[in-house]
């Protein structure tokens, strides 16, 4: 595609957004059910190793799930999911596999790095397949925009990989918000410094010296979309790929998006108005690892537009990470225990909420306040086949593209602010632009490799 081109498909994206940037309640009426009436669901998996693995299980088990066909990069992975599905047809490349599938195929899941979900999920959508999609939706905020607005044209079922948004305790916790036990919400807190995790959060640059990748892995078709960097071993392949700007979001991006999601639901959240992001200074002071990969800890804050449910017209939300932690005054809010890794505390003017990530139950604060409030318990549920049964005619997905692309799009400006540290970022939502920094622009979207470009989109 020339360069000629290339602008008027950019324009053409920037005006479409323009008309309507991406909100849930804008969306929420277009929202189709599941167009397949057979009594099985067709699937095929994009990437089956690591995380993919645990979705193909999850959705091997539903007894209305047939797994028509596979794909990996990694032949040893794609082996070994084969093995327990006979006659399941085998794919390296998932371009190859949805051309030679689409007749045979209702809905894909995409388990793969965060640089290849928009090309792999885009044009599943565009096929008119149903799409799973893991976390986070997207590795820049430009493709989010552009699979939100797919997917809500072709109105086909859609799931973001938020797997706790199914469980009790945040399917309870939103209600409790929308309830309003905690009176007008006057700030929020949103943390995950989870212990054992250095494997993702690298101390150097990527090394000088490349390595030949092994037979089992593609490593062209693993690249995909990004930079062809030379292979390395141990820090790419299979999971540490998440701490690279190229290929992963940092932890915020993956994370965050499970600690948002009660919060962006029970508050109906809309798109921030700023946001500013401090960050672990050896890294900021390091060129290569400030290049390359993402920080071992960051501050984001975020400032929302106030709507009925907040204590005035804007809310500032922040989220710590890593060497950054929560201020004191609110972690002493929490007096059952030591205070949880990973959760949201949301701070309102008749008391408190914390939300434990992967936890059993939200807890109101203080606990002799509400030592005898009476709360409506929400059952968990199983996400994947939450989503199968929405394809078969079923209700709503918890987290279809229409409600977790906007929020997504919250999460990811943050890695944005977090390469301009110390930048406050004003957001124009519907012109996709940092109208105050327009240096930070370049990193919404970025330039795609040749050959894995998408026509018509960037």
């Amino acid at each position: 595609m020339d360069n000629q081109k290339k602008e008027v498909s950019r324009r053409k994206f920037l005006q479409s957004a323009a008309v309507a940037a991406i909100t849930p309640s804008i969306f929420m009426h277009s929202l189709a059910k599941g167009q397949t009436k057979a009594g099985k669901l067709r699937h095929a998996c994009i990437g089956v190793g690591g995380m993919g693995a645990y979705d193909l299980s999850n959705f091997k088990a539903h007894p209305n799930v047939e797994i028509v066909a596979i794909c990996d990069v990694d032949s040893d992975a794609l082996k070994r999911a084969a093995e327990g599905l006979p006659g399941v047809r085998t794919y390296s490349d998932w371009r190859e596999m949805l051309k030679k599938e689409a007749a045979a195929i209702d809905s894909v899941n995409v388990s793969v790095p965060d640089h290849t979900h928009f090309s792999a999920a885009y044009r599943a959508i565009r096929a008119g397949k149903h799409v799973y999609c893991q976390k986070p939706l997207c590795h820049d905020v430009a493709e989010v925009r552009s699979l939100t607005r797919a997917a809500v044209k072709a109105g086909v079922v859609t799931q973001l990989g938020t797997q706790i948004a199914s469980s009790s305790c945040d399917r309870t916790g939103v209600q409790l918000l929308k309830d309003g036990v905690i009176g007008k919400i006057k700030h929020i807190y949103l943390c995950s410094n989870r212990p054992g995790i250095e494997s993702i959060r690298l101390q150097g640059p990527r090394p000088e010296t490349p390595a030949e990748p092994p037979a089992n892995l593609n490593w062209e078709l693993w690249t995909g979309s990004a930079p062809l960097r030379p292979y390395a071993p141990t820090i790419y392949h299979p999971a540490t790929w998440r701490a690279w700007q190229d290929f992963g979001t940092g932890w915020s991006g993956d994370i965050g998006c499970h600690i948002f999601d009660a919060v962006w639901k029970g508050l109906g959240l809309k798109s921030p108005l700023s946001v500013k992001a401090e960050v672990q200074q050896s890294w900021k002071n390091d060129p290569k690892r400030f290049r390359d990969n993402w920080p071992q800890g960051d501050h984001i804050t975020w400032v929302f537009p106030g709507n009925s449910y907040t204590a005035s017209d804007k809310l500032t939300l922040e989220w710590f990470d890593g060497e950054f932690y929560p201020p004191k005054e609110v972690r002493n809010l929490y007096t059952v225990g030591a205070y949880p890794a990973e959760c949201a505390m949301l701070v309102g003017t008749e008391g408190a909420l914390l939300i434990p990530h992967g936890g059993e139950k939200p807890v109101l604060l203080p606990e002799e306040k509400f030592r005898d409030k009476t709360i409506r318990k929400f059952e968990g549920r199983n996400h994947y086949h939450h989503f199968v049964d929405a394809c078969l005619g079923g209700e709503k997905t918890e987290s279809h593209f229409a409600q977790t692309g906007p929020m997504t799009e919250a999460i990811l400006l943050g890695t944005v602010a977090i390469r301009v540290p110390g930048q406050l970022l004003e957001w124009d939502a519907a012109r996709l632009k940092f109208p105050n920094y327009p240096k930070a622009d370049q990193y919404l979207r970025r330039k795609y490799r040749k050959g894995w470009e998408i026509e018509g989109e960037f």
